[in-house]
């Protein structure tokens, strides 16, 4: 098997839960192919760069088997490299990410009398 669609090899890697997921992003442009887009049909071989953007983030990988069934992902997880660069990138944004979600939501609904007298004061007016 010198080379597999890389829809078929994106579902087999687990980077999307279905096939025709995988093929939706490649037709969106999410996926690219030694730098360039890649159509669902294209192949897949060992060594190619792939960048992949989904829910779980950008990912630059390094193809190092390939595969048309999808397995555990112990397995799955074999058949790539990410970059270190990518991986450090990911856990920055998720970092951020969760900064962001420690802060306090914004109240919900309009201010009471007393909520709107400390805004005023706040504010340095009166």
């Amino acid at each position: 098997m010198p080379s597999v669609r890389i829809d078929k090899w994106l579902w087999a890697a687990r980077f999307f839960k279905t096939r025709s997921l995988a093929a939706r992003a490649c037709d969106l442009g999410r996926i690219q192919s030694n730098g360039q887009p890649a159509k669902p049909a294209r192949e897949v071989r060992i060594k190619d760069m792939l960048r992949v953007t989904n829910d779980a983030g950008d990912f630059e990988l390094e193809v190092l088997l390939l595969s048309e069934v999808r397995g555990p992902a112990s397995v799955a997880q074999t058949l790539y490299r990410e970059t270190d660069a990518s991986r450090d990138l990911r856990l920055k944004v998720a970092a951020e990410r969760k900064a962001f979600n420690q802060f306090e939501a914004l109240p919900t609904g309009r201010p009471s009398k007393r909520d709107r007298r400390k805004i005023i004061q706040f504010r340095g007016r009166d």
